[in-house]
């Protein structure tokens, strides 16, 4: 049967993409590196908390270092992962855990002290737990919040704190944050806090006790869920996204708010740093992905190309590229891209300092192109490139780059719902003015039947005035540092998410903590104020990406996606984690195994 093209025809096809091609080459999908749980058996998804995925490299002489651990419904799974080299064998798990009563939701490893004898592997539960283990020894070392006497909702994003072995950071559905000492106990009763700073929309408080206990600090930040959070490559900064719609990054060291955005529609669901810590992208309930400068606290460019709420975004540290040099044109492997990647790893020198320093009128400025994608409910994989037309709109036109062209012939049309039918679109709202305030609509119905190309936008952003005066800081106590620790850099590649009602409405958004310490900061916001503004500039103040490709690769909504030197990793709720070898990357025996596959399907 012939192909139908992805743009054309009158019903939405529920054919899965097995390979993509971008100007670097064809990326393709390895059916006998599919992870998932022994079984094999499509997973339930309904009612279920998200299918998160984390690596671990732990060293080993053998050359297959890497460790992968994912949670399916009431299951966590650790295993050998063989990438792009060997088809996986899910018959021989390192660790598998079932659990009752509450689900893990996310979870992280510490790459600081990972060994082929020992990784230290944090999980977070759907009750509020948290619980440190080590799934090669078979150990269940500590319980933090076991009583559920700190926060009783939903772990919804846990992360070690870049540079230390013992710390750890934890974000629930109640809005809080908690930073933890595996060394030290949670107590026996609830913890008593004092304020030690607060500012717009956040407060910060320490623990009131006689002798140390966790949680050393507790955030509160926003209204609603804290759904993600993102430490900077550098360690220093803390980008958090909310319910509530607002990205806040926080300078971690001083507790300080560093600058704020607002999402054009409903809550922020994920987040993440570009490599050197430049850019931050966010996504959520908008459809949209923002792209947002650390430097300027500003949004520079907005993504167009999923039809649902986006769920992951992440940068792809093997592909992005910058250079002192003259511009130049890129050709050949992906090899060749990996070749001009010069993001120092020695970040001595203040982030301020470092990056103004490209972003001056006096300097010239840098060949760069960032490259990032997103996944979504909408069941499609999406990639991004950032290039100088966006980051430099005052250059001529003859020095800026074109290659975030959009793929006609690969974009669904509007209309397609997806694919399982768990998935929703919401373009189906009544409204059709995208004009006025942002609980009128969704982007989908609010953009031109054609969408602007963004090498047609250089905007020269009208609102580029530092936001930084707006921020209303008020800080009451300094010096919270000894809580904070070294600026060390450590990858994060987790994007852990929340499930969420499909009819929110910024009016509805609340923060269901019971603590009375929320009426210190929060206030309500009204999106109809923010929208035009800096916070959240309208749809024609700023540059439209268009998606570099935009495929559908799951059956359900995608919940993973992670780039890795030689392949893409994504997953989906029904519990296949998907491997996609890069150009040039298929191993001998996957690619001999991909040839006795049929194409576009998904084992």
């Amino acid at each position: 049967m012939l192909k139908m093209a992805a743009d054309g025809g009158g019903k939405e096809m529920n054919e899965i993409k097995s390979q993509f091609s971008t100007r670097e080459g064809a990326y393709k999908l390895l059916t006998h590196s599919e992870y998932s749980r022994p079984n094999r058996v499509p997973f339930n998804s309904q009612g279920s908390n998200p299918v998160r995925v984390t690596f671990v490299n732990v060293n080993d002489q053998s050359g297959n270092g890497d460790r992968i651990c994912f949670n399916v419904g009431r299951e966590l799974y650790f295993y050998i992962y063989k990438g792009v080299r060997k088809a996986a064998d899910l018959s021989k798990p390192i660790d598998k855990r079932i659990y009752k009563g509450t689900q893990p939701t996310c979870h992280d490893f510490n790459h600081l002290t990972a060994t082929a004898e020992s990784v230290s592997l944090l999980v977070g539960f759907s009750a509020g737990q948290v619980q440190l283990i080590d799934p090669i020894k078979k150990e269940t070392s500590k319980l933090f919040n076991e009583e559920r006497l700190i926060d009783k909702s939903r772990v919804t994003c846990v992360k070690w704190v870049p540079g230390s072995e013992s710390l750890f950071l934890v974000a629930h559905s109640s809005g809080n944050m908690y930073l933890y000492n595996v060394e030290h106990t949670c107590g026996t009763t609830a913890p008593h806090y004092q304020l030690l700073k607060q500012g717009d929309n956040y407060a910060v408080h320490t623990c009131k006790s006689k002798s140390t206990r966790n949680p050393l600090l507790k955030w509160m930040v926003g209204e609603g869920a804290l759904n993600e959070f993102a430490f900077s490559p550098d360690g220093k900064f803390l980008a958090c996204v909310s319910q509530d719609g607002f990205l806040r990054v926080f300078n971690f060291d001083a507790v300080e708010l560093h600058g704020t955005m607002k999402s054009y529609f409903g809550g922020l669901l994920c987040v993440c740093w570009s490599p050197d810590g430049k850019y931050i992208v966010a996504g959520g309930e908008d459809d949209l992905v923002t792209v947002w400068s650390f430097v300027d606290c500003r949004v520079i460019a907005r993504g167009h190309g999923h039809k649902s709420w986006v769920s992951v975004v992440a940068f792809d540290h093997y592909t992005t590229s910058v250079e002192e040099s003259d511009p130049m044109e890129f050709s050949g492997s992906d090899e060749d891209f990996q070749d001009q990647i010069h993001f120092g790893r020695d970040r001595s020198n203040s982030t301020q300092s470092r990056l103004s320093k490209r972003n001056s009128t006096d300097s010239r400025p840098v060949s760069v192109t960032y490259r990032f994608g997103s996944v979504g409910q909408d069941t499609q994989l999406c990639l991004w490139d950032l290039t100088e037309e966006i980051l430099f709109p005052h250059l001529p036109l003859s020095r800026a780059r074109t290659h975030t062209n959009v793929m006609n012939a690969t974009s669904p049309p509007a209309t397609g719902s997806g694919g399982g039918g768990t998935v929703s679109t919401m373009t189906n709202n009544p409204s059709a003015n995208g004009s006025n305030n942002s609980g009128s609509n969704t982007p989908g119905n609010s953009l031109p039947a054609t969408l602007p190309r963004s090498n047609s936008l250089p905007h020269s952003a009208a609102g580029s005035a530092n936001s930084k005066s707006a921020i209303s800081d008020n800080p009451i106590a300094t010096g919270v540092s000894k809580f904070a620790t070294l600026s060390l850099h450590d990858r994060k590649d987790r994007h852990p998410e929340k499930d969420h009602k499909r009819n929110h409405s910024m009016g509805h958004i609340s923060s269901k903590s019971s603590d009375k310490l929320n009426l210190l900061t929060k206030t309500k916001t009204d999106p109809a104020k923010t929208l035009g503004t800096q916070l959240c500039p309208r749809m024609e103040d700023v540059p439209l990406l268009e998606p570099l490709i935009c495929k559908k690769i799951a059956h359900e909504r995608l919940t993973v996606l992670i780039f890795l030197e030689d392949c893409i990793v994504t997953a989906c709720q029904e519990g296949f984690i998907c491997t996609w070898a890069r150009p040039g990357k298929v191993g001998l025996l996957s690619s001999q195994n991909q040839a006795n596959s049929p194409s576009g399907t998904v084992v």
